[in-house]
């Protein structure tokens, strides 16, 4: 069971933003060979059924494509399969952060003082990482960075709408990435930043697979083009899997599903559609309204071990609260959270909290055995 889309409108752009001239908007840097790959991948006529992947993005042994730059030791990097803070690997242990009831300044974060007081709490379950779905204020980065908590930052806009049919929205669009880039330029809190979340399956196809992952690479070039340090991505899940965006430094999927065996089998579908870059879950969690709260608790248990026994860099699980402020209104059939609206712990919130504390590396349920064989000549005396 999924939540349902985090839509917002798009904020039309102001005076000066956009001046209305087409070479503004840069063209999706792609050979031809490139686009006939990703354009294969989606058969023509291609129904509600996800179409076949074709061969990884990038062949073995070729170079990355956002090779690393020299970066402070404060952010983090990509490392192969995996993330690095400085010199230690990091193993992002997160939980979605809102959007809550906008306040005094119309922002969907709550005041300064109860957002401490939630930085706290998370902190105490032993999160590493926030994935908040606006950008946040500069005294939100600040507070996160003051509780060594990083942060996965989406960029809101409507994703309902056809948005490559209009050649002004396209430039709203890159502006309003461009705008989220500089805003988190170079701050130590930001983790990466997602420029989309969640195309629905029918945009995409009504589109083109191969034009919608070329705009969405524009959008993290125009991310970039800001802040190269920053690590970029986007929100994908399981019914547009077969979109390939090879600029993004790491792969963010949401994944909903609610049985072990499945959820491992399809984790490792997406390692083979990651190929050589780190995979994320950008999304894991269950309804407590339809499952109950035990029910939420054993399967975050499982889900959290499965996700980093099957090499996953990271899991961010949704959510924090079952505050959620979502169309205009505060949701209220829907309780994803491991805490409830007050505040006070559910079941899974402790045992969130043992699996981060062990996690990445769980103990096998039995020891194995293993038979030590030597080929050696006359050797007994000397082994």
């Amino acid at each position: 069971m999924k939540p349902p889309d985090l839509d917002h409108e798009l904020a039309p752009a102001g005076p000066g933003d956009i001046d209305g001239r087409e070479d503004r908007v840069p063209e999706p840097i792609r050979t031809r060979s490139d686009r006939a790959r990703i354009e294969a991948s989606v058969p023509a006529g291609a129904g509600g059924c996800s179409p076949p992947v074709s061969a990884p993005l990038r062949p073995p042994g070729a170079a990355p494509v956002n090779p690393a730059p020299a970066t402070s030791r404060v952010r983090v990097t990509v490392d192969g399969k995996g993330f690095r803070l400085g010199t230690a690997k990091f193993h992002a242990k997160g939980v979605t952060y809102g959007p809550l009831a906008p306040g005094a300044e119309g922002i969907p974060f709550a005041t300064p003082e109860i957002t401490r007081c939630d930085f706290r709490q998370i902190a105490d379950l032993g999160a590493n990482l926030l994935r908040v779905y606006h950008v946040p204020p500069r005294w939100f980065l600040d507070l996160a960075h003051e509780h060594d908590l990083k942060l996965l930052v989406d960029v809101p806009w409507n994703r309902q709408q056809c948005f490559l049919d209009a050649a002004d929205t396209r430039r709203a669009l890159v502006e309003s990435v461009r705008q989220a880039a500089r805003r988190c330029a170079g701050h130590p809190a930001v983790f990466a930043l997602s420029v989309a979340n969640e195309i629905p399956a029918d945009i995409v196809r009504w589109s083109g697979a191969g034009a919608v992952a070329g705009f969405l690479d524009e959008l993290i070039r125009a991310a970039k083009a800001e802040d190269p340090e920053l690590l970029c991505t986007f929100g994908n899940f399981p019914t547009t899997e077969f979109l390939q965006v090879e600029a993004a430094d790491f792969l963010c999927f949401n994944v909903y599903l609610h049985d072990r065996q499945p959820f491992e089998n399809y984790l490792a579908r997406l390692q083979m559609l990651s190929d050589t870059r780190p995979l994320m879950l950008g999304e894991i969690g269950i309804d407590t309204v339809r499952e109950g709260e035990e029910r939420q608790s054993e399967v975050l248990r499982w889900k959290i071990e499965s996700a980093f026994r099957c090499g996953c860099s990271g899991v961010v699980v949704y959510a924090f609260t079952d505050e959620w402020w979502n169309g205009g209104r505060l949701v209220e059939d829907w309780a994803f959270g491991l805490t409830r609206l007050d505040r006070t712990p559910k079941p899974a919130f402790e045992t969130v909290r043992r699996q981060f504390a062990v996690a990445p590396y769980f103990p096998l349920p039995a020891t194995p055995k293993v038979s030590v064989v030597i080929a050696s000549y006359n050797g007994a005396t000397t082994l």
